[in-house]
């Protein structure tokens, strides 16, 4: 059978299988993340010619993990209930504006210290491994929009996956600039960085965000009194919102990610009871699994193919070190005083964070700007620790959400579902 043929068959069972899997494991510890994990090792186990090498096509891995970040952010932005303020918005932000600030500078301190790399290098690795990622973490993030499923546990996760994944983007631009072949002496390079990385590209995004969420909210909300809009379209107003909201704060050199993540936020704020916003996730949240399907194959296969090859044992001891001791000590002491979360809450926000697709980008979006010493080494550990947290996370997050709810007296994942299909 011709390769291409191959590939189409492999890949609609693959997808097909995403339309099952997840209520089919509900029940147990397991997400479909590590079966498509494992489905991809167990495809190039075969005889096959087929592309898997990061370095050979770092573009295409870019724009790939690209589109599946930004279509998960908006997706994660339409679910979240909670309007935005300083004080209910208190835990994510300091997961983000602490957390992840003392993840990057703990990681960069160890990746130098442990493993021997390159001040850079170190430093590009932490901030490609510091974000928590918004499209493997769906088993602790909050239910759809207007489901009711938003305690502090998932409400603090989901936000801060919308969140860092754009915030984590100064210290890869700091990373670029401490590479030698940059031009101008270090204080130069450092203001420059501290100017256009942190304040513009933060404050376009902040800006880009709202008037792309409050625009698009008015042509879905307002101008339908005038012109109606087809039921059956909202999915791609959806996909609107992601790819001009992207595109025009990229054109202006913003944080796309950050910003598509405040216009979904943006837009959830009106009409919050409205079926549209329903129709809108629904449809970002299928375009995003089919992305999943086809980068943990890949991922998967690029495991099998020797992305762990320049693993060292100091190199796995940082991976782990991040999972088990940097990430859970770190978002305990950020939010230590946090009096409206239990420590019961602190310990499972502090656990769940989990690595997966927002790491590959970075990494990799990096990589295509400049040569940074070690890579072949970076992109190992990456793919060590996502491997891990994609097993480990994957495995715990159904048992230990399912005791929280039960804890809390709220009725689990699987009962949940059973719920809706019998009222269907």
């Amino acid at each position: 059978m011709p390769l291409y043929t191959t590939t189409l068959v492999i890949l609609g069972v693959a997808i097909l299988g995403v339309a099952w899997l997840p209520s089919l494991l509900e029940k147990y510890p397991l997400s479909y993340p590590v079966l498509y994990l494992g489905l991809g090792m167990a495809i190039y186990a075969l005889p096959l010619e087929l592309p898997t090498d990061p370095f050979a096509h770092q573009e295409l891995i870019t724009h790939i993990s690209e589109l599946c970040v930004i279509v998960a952010l908006t997706g994660t932005g339409l679910k979240i209930d909670r309007s935005f303020s300083l004080r209910t918005w208190r835990t994510p932000l300091l997961l983000v504006l602490v957390l992840m600030v003392l993840t990057i500078a703990s990681l960069t301190l160890a990746g130098w210290a442990l493993v021997g790399l390159p001040l850079a290098s170190a430093l590009l690795l932490a901030s490609a491994l510091a974000p928590t990622d918004p499209v493997l973490a769906g088993d602790v993030q909050v239910g759809d929009p207007g489901e009711g499923r938003e305690d502090n546990v998932r409400f603090a996760l989901t936000g801060e996956a919308g969140l860092n994944d754009g915030l984590a983007f100064p210290f890869v631009y700091l990373a670029l600039a401490l590479l030698p072949a940059a031009a101008g002496s270090l204080p130069e390079k450092l203001g420059h960085w501290l100017w256009l990385d942190v304040v513009y590209r933060t404050v376009a995004a902040l800006v880009f965000g709202v008037v792309s969420g409050k625009l698009l909210a008015y042509l879905i909300f307002s101008l339908p009194k005038r012109i109606s809009i087809k039921t059956g379209a909202y999915g791609f107003v959806a996909l609107a919102v992601t790819l001009i909201t992207y595109g025009l704060t990229e054109l202006v050199h913003g944080y796309g990610f950050l910003a598509v993540f405040i216009a979904a936020v943006t837009l959830r704020s009106r009409e919050r009871r409205h079926e549209y916003h329903k129709q809108m996730h629904a449809f970002t949240d299928q375009l995003e699994r089919l992305f999943i399907v086809v980068i943990l194959i890949l991922f998967g296969g690029a495991i099998m193919r020797g992305l762990l090859s320049e693993l060292t044992w100091t190199g796995a001891a940082l991976g782990l070190l991040l999972l088990l001791v940097i990430r859970p000590l770190g978002g305990l002491l950020t939010l230590a005083r946090s009096s409206r979360v239990t420590l019961a809450e602190r310990i499972i926000i502090s656990f769940f964070g989990i690595r997966g697709i927002g790491s590959i980008f970075y990494l990799a979006f990096a990589l295509t700007k400049a040569e940074f010493p070690a890579a072949r080494q970076l992109w190992s550990i990456l793919g060590f620790t996502m491997l891990v947290s994609i097993c480990l996370h994957g495995i715990l997050a159904t048992p230990v959400m399912d005791w929280l709810d039960r804890r809390h007296g709220r009725t689990i994942t699987a009962e949940l579902s059973n719920e809706t299909t019998e009222a269907d």
